[in-house]
Formats: C-alpha cells, sequence, structure tokens
C-alpha cells in the first residue's frame, strides 16, 4: 500500500507537470534502470482525471482514513493537554475582573491604593485621583501633609497600579497578581479593566477580599453620598462625593423633616410586607413650592440620613428619549435615591395630557425677555408613566421629584403608587426665620459658648498704619471677628429676627443669602432687615412691571412661582 507522503508528491508532481510531457520516470536514473523495476509496485496516474479516480479508489481511501484518525487523534492529545492544563492553573489560581462601570472596580481601586506594597512598586501610576473619598491612600513619601490642600485645590498624590503591566504582593499568605488593562469600549470610549489573579485553592480568599475592599471604601464614604448621573452612552458615572448634610441644618416647618424621614425608613424596612400583598416596592415623593425654599436641600439631608446614593436623572439631557429613559431607570440599584428635578420643565408645554391650545400667556411670548426657553426634551408623558412604575421598572428605588408649578402635572403622574406622598414647600414662616438665624450665630462648641478672649492690643506699626488712607473695597470682610454670643443671647436675638421678617413673603435661600453679609455681625442683620425687605419688595414690583404681570400680594405669596 502506498505511503500517504508519497501520494501527496505524485498529487504535487501531476499538477504541477507541463501540458504534453509525460510525467517522469521515477525509476529512471541516467538513463539507466533501477534496481526497483523488477520489484511489484503500484502504479500512479499521471493526468487529473485519473488522480481523481486513483483518490476514489478503495486502496486509497484507507490510507486517507489512516491520515484522518492520525490527525484527529493528535488534535485530540493537544485539546486534551491544554484542557488538563488550564484545569490545573485554575485550580491552584482564582481570577476575578472587575470594569470601570461598575461600583466594585472602585472597591478595588480605593482598597488597592490603601496597601503598602506601593512604597517598593517599581512601576506604578502616579495620580490625585481620590474617588471622591478621603480615602487612607498610601501617599508620596516626603510630601508635607497640607491641612489648606482642599482650600488650596492642591490634592495628594498616591499610587495606583500602571496599566499595561504586571503587579503582585502578598495577601494573608497568598500570592496576589494584579494587572490592569486599557481597552476601547462602545464609540470608541476607553475603558479601564482590573483583573486580580490570587494563588489559592480556597474560594473564600476572594470573599475576603472583596468584603474588605468594600469595608474601606465604605468607611471612606462613612461622611458623604456619591452622585451619579447618566452620560450620552445611557451609562450610569459616578461623578462626585459630597459630604453628608445633617438634618438639623435644614430649616422647615415643623413636621415636614419627621414625616419624610419617618415614611423613607419604613419603606426600606418593608420590603416582606409588599411582597406578601404583591404591591410593588416603590416609593414615590413629590415636592413642590416656591423655588428656593428647601427642596433639594432636604432630599441632600436626607440621602445621608438614611445612607443611599442618588441619582440624578435629568429629563432635559440631550438625546434622552422614552426608551433610554426606561432603560436608566431599569437600571438603578434596588435601594437608591432618584432625583428628578423640576420636573415640569422637561416638557415644551404643561406637563398634562390635555394640551393648552389657548393663546399663550404674556410671560411664555417669544417676545417677552423673562419668557422661559422652549424645552427640547424628547420624552413624553406616556413614556415617562411607564418608566416609574411599568413592567421595566426598578423597585426598591426611592423617588423624589420636584417642581415649582404643581397644578401643571397631570392627575396621572401624580396618582398614588407613582407619587405616594406629595408635600408642600411654602416660603419662609416666621418660624423658620427664627431658627436659620439661630443656626447661623449658635456656638459650634462648648468652647465657643465662653467670652472670647481680649484682642491684644496693637502694635505700633499698626497703630501708625491706622491713620494711612483705608483701604477701598465693597462687601463685608469675614477676617475682623467679633465676640462669640451666649445661647442664651442668640435666642433672644433670632426672637428679634423673626419678628422683623414678614410672614411667607421671602423664600428660604434668600434670607439665607441675606444671613450670609451678617456672618460676623449678627445685631447689624437684625438693625438692617426692615431695609432689605423694603428694598427687595421694591425689586419685586420693579421686575413683575417689566414682565407686565400682577404683583402678588404679600399674604398670597405662598402660591408665587417666582422667587422673590
Amino acid at each position: 500500500m502506498a505511503s500517504p507522503f508519497l501520494l501527496v508528491q505524485q498529487v504535487v508532481t501531476a499538477l504541477t507537470a507541463k501540458p504534453g510531457n509525460a510525467c517522469p520516470d521515477t525509476r529512471a536514473v541516467n538513463g539507466t534502470i533501477s534496481q526497483d523495476q523488477t520489484q511489484p509496485g503500484p502504479s500512479f496516474p499521471a493526468d487529473i482525471s485519473s488522480i481523481i479516480a486513483f483518490l476514489l479508489s478503495l486502496s486509497a481511501l484507507g490510507d486517507w482514513f489512516k491520515l484522518i484518525v492520525l490527525g484527529g487523534v493528535l488534535e485530540t492529545c493537544r485539546r486534551l493537554a491544554f484542557h488538563f492544563y488550564r484545569k490545573i492553573y485554575n485550580s491552584f489560581f482564582i481570577t476575578a475582573t472587575f470594569e470601570e462601570d461598575d461600583s466594585s472596580y472602585d472597591w478595588m481601586m480605593v482598597w488597592l491604593s490603601s496597601q503598602p506594597f506601593w512604597k517598593q512598586a517599581r512601576d506604578v501610576q502616579i495620580t490625585t485621583r481620590n474617588f471622591g473619598l478621603n480615602s487612607n491612600a498610601i501617599m508620596i513619601e516626603g510630601e508635607p501633609e497640607d491641612s489648606s490642600s482642599v482650600v488650596n485645590g492642591n490634592r495628594q498624590l498616591s499610587y495606583l497600579p500602571s496599566t499595561s503591566s504586571v503587579h503582585s504582593f502578598w495577601y494573608k499568605r497568598r500570592w496576589v497578581r494584579v494587572t490592569r488593562t486599557v481597552r476601547e469600549g462602545y464609540y470608541g470610549r476607553r475603558e479601564d479593566v482590573l483583573e486580580i489573579c490570587i494563588l489559592s485553592m480556597d474560594h473564600r480568599i476572594l470573599n475576603e477580599l472583596l468584603i474588605e475592599a468594600k469595608k474601606t471604601y465604605k468607611a471612606a464614604e462613612e461622611r458623604s453620598i456619591s452622585i451619579y448621573v447618566s452620560d450620552t452612552n445611557n451609562n450610569w458615572r459616578h461623578i462626585a462625593s459630597r459630604p453628608k448634610r445633617p438634618l438639623n441644618s435644614i430649616v422647615l416647618d415643623p413636621g415636614i423633616k419627621d414625616l419624610l424621614v419617618d415614611d423613607a425608613k419604613d419603606f426600606l424596612e418593608s420590603k416582606p410586607w409588599y411582597s406578601a400583598r404583591g404591591i410593588p416596592f416603590r416609593r414615590g415623593y413629590l415636592l413642590y413650592g416656591a423655588p428656593g425654599s428647601g427642596k433639594t436641600s432636604i432630599i441632600h439631608s436626607l440621602a445621608g440620613e438614611l445612607g443611599l446614593d442618588v441619582y440624578v436623572i435629568s429629563l432635559s439631557r440631550a438625546g434622552l428619549d422614552d426608551a433610554a429613559l426606561n432603560d436608566l431607570i431599569s437600571d438603578l440599584p434596588e435601594k437608591c435615591i432618584a432625583l428628578m428635578e423640576d420636573i415640569d420643565a422637561a416638557f415644551s408645554h404643561t406637563v398634562n395630557r390635555e394640551q393648552d391650545n389657548e393663546t399663550p400667556s404674556k410671560l411664555g411670548h417669544p417676545d417677552n425677555p423673562r419668557s422661559p426657553p422652549a424645552s427640547t426634551s424628547r420624552i413624553t408623558l406616556s413614556g415617562l408613566l411607564n418608566a416609574l412604575d411599568g413592567v421595566g421598572a426598578q423597585e426598591g428605588r426611592i423617588l423624589f421629584a420636584t417642581t415649582n408649578k404643581y397644578n401643571a402635572l397631570d392627575p396621572a403622574l401624580c396618582r398614588p403608587g407613582r407619587m405616594d406622598i406629595h408635600v408642600e414647600f411654602k416660603l419662609a414662616s416666621k418660624y423658620q426665620a427664627r431658627e436659620l438665624y439661630r443656626c447661623f450665630y449658635f456656638p459650634d462648641s462648648e468652647s465657643d459658648e465662653e467670652d472670647s478672649a481680649e484682642k491684644p492690643s496693637k502694635s505700633p506699626s499698626e497703630k501708625d498704619s491706622s491713620n494711612s488712607e483705608p483701604t477701598s473695597f465693597s462687601g463685608h470682610s469675614h477676617q475682623s471677628r467679633k465676640r462669640k454670643l451666649r445661647p442664651a443671647e442668640v435666642d433672644v436675638l433670632a426672637a428679634q429676627f423673626g419678628d422683623v421678617i414678614p410672614e411667607r413673603e421671602f423664600s428660604m435661600a434668600s434670607l439665607q443669602g441675606y444671613l450670609m453679609t451678617f456672618k460676623i455681625r449678627p445685631e447689624e442683620a437684625i438693625k438692617d432687615a426692615p431695609a432689605w425687605i423694603e428694598k427687595e419688595r421694591a425689586e419685586r414690583v420693579k421686575n413683575a412691571k417689566a414682565a407686565d404681570v400682577p404683583v402678588v400680594p404679600a399674604s398670597d405669596a405662598t402660591g408665587v412661582d417666582e422667587e422673590p
């Protein structure tokens, strides 16, 4: 039987031979007859048709079968070898991958930045990025700690794993390899991928590392809340971490803070109750009222009190339509605060199914300089309703929506199940004015309650300089500090300030802005309050005449939509 290699050789020779030429006699050498001539052997065809017939003959099929079996055996052995190699390798190594879009990536990067092995690393990335947290990152040795770095904007340098390089360290007597790579994601966007490989047969070591990394991140985040927004690719992006705001710093009418806090806490603890009754585990709050009355501030404070992150949903974002909005809300985590500010401003008309076909009001006339610009939102009311409580709506989230035009909202948007609790935020009352004044000037600590020591006398050079021409500037400097007030004195002055401020005429934001100009002069804040009130009223009348709209009396100011 012919050898497979000899068979291949004959096929190649026949294919490369010139036409008209006979196939050379392989048994002839220099005109002599080889001794193999007398030995019997197979005769191989010389033309294409004969070769095809020969390949399909019974004797050739046996040779092809042997070749196929031999190749299959070799390929099977190769695959088995690699399979067992990977099996053995994976039994000794645990590999975990973290993508930049996921929160676990931030956990690992913060945890890695706090590991001491970076002090001896030879290939590292130097960064000032702190992921918005006050983490215990390994700082550059020799760099002095500057307490005013936050004010000056000088962030401290720290170490991170460099891209396209391998780092190794020991964790709980296990060898760990860290690899950070960069790949091109959707639309050419740069994406970081972190890979951690642990030499261990026990899977619990990975669980311990992940839990430790999460605790490290949460410990750095303990005094702050994370803010997320959606990008143009419809992905949630962490943009900042803000310090938690204590509830006692929010001055509202009595009962509002307790209502919101108690109801939200009860909701977060009631998941089994909702599940047992087949009710969607969602809660919505609609905060409406005058601008500057504290709607956004109480949401910030509630997020810190409940320990929830805030996901800002901007309905007026370019490119956001009904499908994209539904995807965004579906991708929300189970426990978070979804914030939709100025929900009425996301539509070109009122958020109502019944479109107003009448002549537009003067405030909406294009010739009016105070007319708000037309919205470019592609969100429809039906799309918003489906995103809030449709089939794909996320459960476990708390929705806060704010608006200055409560009457413009459609009843379907405000019904229970979408907006369960409606809270009105009015203009500042005398009680709020009094509490805001107390918050501004109340001593921060027990040491501040004591009378401040007398200021040292000026030096001769300072006395001489006092006779020179004074520096010309506008505003009030915070450098010159007066004596600290005692709590009893603050209470008396706060009561006087509350008596001066009219009821429900000014927003809390305007009162706060006024008190900021008297940060170190509490008595003058009360003395100059009547003049400031008359000035604000005159300015309001002037703006109303410019807009050609009737002025709302002070007694009915609770329903105005424009901030004084």
